[in-house]
């Protein structure tokens, strides 16, 4: 007879219970990503560092826009981040062109 109280029907279990919810590991991967660009100060990685955060913002968006569940808070995190990272990325393009107050001078 199986365990149905060890460590794999506990693992069954949990993943049964999360059907109803997304929150993954692609939640928390996206959600890394976005933060490491908001904290990089090197702005030559800043570029390449976008194009990742945006990719895995799109993956987790489409896996969201395919899965059941009340996925609506982590919806409006996702297109918070992206107008984010949009933004972000408009400013990286223009602040090199712009002269600081003490180059201006």
């Amino acid at each position: 007879m199986g365990d149905t109280f060890g460590p794999a029907s506990e693992a069954r279990r949990e993943e049964i219970m999360n059907t109803g919810s997304s929150i993954s590991l692609n939640s928390r991967a996206w959600r890394d990503l976005y933060k490491t660009v908001l904290f990089e100060v090197d702005k030559t990685k800043l570029p390449e560092r976008i194009a990742q955060a945006e990719r895995a913002l799109a993956l987790r968006a489409r896996e969201l826009f395919y899965a059941a569940g009340d996925n609506v808070e982590e919806g409006e995190a996702l297109d918070d981040a992206i107008y984010a990272l949009h933004a972000l990325r408009n400013t990286s393009r223009t602040s090199h062109c712009i002269p600081h107050r003490s180059e201006a001078a």
